[in-house]
């Protein structure tokens, strides 16, 4: 067997958000079916773990270059936490201030992380779900001058979407056949900056949507009302409060509109937030592939097309983040932190340095 060795990447960063992208294709051995091949582009591989990395830069990056950001001016964005720890980097690196709005139903260690790295979080009350923790950024936008990220509106998200994320699977897919690409969405941008480009590029490749079963805002048909900004001005009525953290707000967000509008997807498959956390513990502990509820559910639902799809077909699930944000979720319900009684029966087998006798 040979040993495994490194050589470097062969160059220096000038910064932290040189980093950004470029992220691994890994392939599924044990636990996917026989008869296909799943991939997952794991997105943790960022430096502030996330997908969220990309547009985080993006926006900001657009923003200095139309003169929308000015030097020192504070940025403001409502997140579920991964936008949110993807600004708070970038800002970090910049020198922007960053002030955040998030629902304080969302985890603790993403609000802890997020001030870890500088930024101010502001809790707004989990009745009031997405949309509230939304117009509360807008609030603060309004009265201080300050930068609005706008997340759910800019361009520069499916932007970064369409020149990075797209253009690395056509690298990584080059000379091989992709039958289907499976995502989730937030804001939409990945779905929307991977549909404009598979469309022209590898037509053969189904893009496949997913959103959780209780809180199917596609699959309904109704689209929110939206300002001439194309801000969100109402909740959906078919949201329900779901598990799978960083997916579908309590609205259509206008980056997903796009998506929707032009058919970048083949299809829509609902997936249960228990099936999420399910697959998310397979992968970790069959793969070694630690991911968040939403990794584990954009999995659930290539494991579900796995079953019928044809011999041979080669699967790319997106893998949008680390599980490490996900500490206090139901994800850890059931991991002890103490020893269980096999591990006690463990220590006490040798006579040395013994635990639980």
């Amino acid at each position: 067997m040979t040993i495994r060795q490194t050589n470097g990447r062969g160059k220096r960063y000038d910064s932290i958000l040189d980093t950004v992208g470029d992220t691994p294709t890994i392939k599924i051995n044990r636990i996917a079916p026989k008869n296909v091949d799943v991939y997952v582009k794991f997105e943790a591989f960022n430096p502030a773990g996330s997908v969220k990395d990309r547009l985080a830069l993006n926006i900001i990056e657009a923003a200095e270059r139309s003169g929308a950001l000015t030097p020192g001016q504070t940025v403001v964005e409502a997140t579920s936490g991964n936008t949110g720890i993807g600004l708070a980097m970038v800002c970090a690196a910049k020198g922007y201030p960053l002030v955040v709005t998030m629902a304080e139903s969302f985890s603790v260690e993403r609000r802890r992380l997020m001030r870890f790295l500088g930024a101010k979080v502001v809790l707004t009350p989990k009745e009031a779900k997405g949309f509230g923790m939304y117009s509360k950024a807008k609030e603060l936008a309004e009265a201080n001058g300050w930068f609005l990220a706008s997340q759910f509106e800019t361009s520069a998200n499916a932007d970064i979407h369409e020149n990075t994320t797209a253009r690395e699977i056509l690298a990584d897919f080059e000379g091989s056949n992709l039958d289907y690409i499976v995502s989730g969405y937030g804001t939409g941008g990945t779905i929307t900056g991977l549909g404009r480009v598979m469309r022209k590029e590898r037509p053969e490749t189904k893009l496949i949507l997913t959103e959780p079963a209780n809180a199917a805002l596609v699959a309904s048909g109704y689209v929110n009302t939206r300002n001439e900004d194309h801000q969100p001005t109402e909740g959906h009525p078919n949201f329900n409060p779901h598990p799978i953290q960083g997916w579908t707000p309590d609205f259509i967000p206008w980056v997903l509109q796009e998506a929707l509008d032009k058919k970048l997807y083949d299809d829509l498959i609902p997936v249960a937030g228990p099936d999420g956390i399910a697959w998310s513990r397979r992968l970790a502990a069959e793969e070694g592939i630690f991911t968040g509820i939403s990794g584990g559910s954009t999995f659930a639902v290539s494991m579900k097309l796995a079953e019928t799809a044809p011999e041979g077909s080669v699967i790319l699930c997106m893998l949008p983040d680390t599980g490490e944000r996900y500490l206090s979720t139901p994800l850890f319900e059931g991991v002890a932190e103490a020893m269980t009684e096999e591990e006690i029966a463990l220590s006490q087998s040798t006579p040395g340095y013994r635990m639980g006798s």
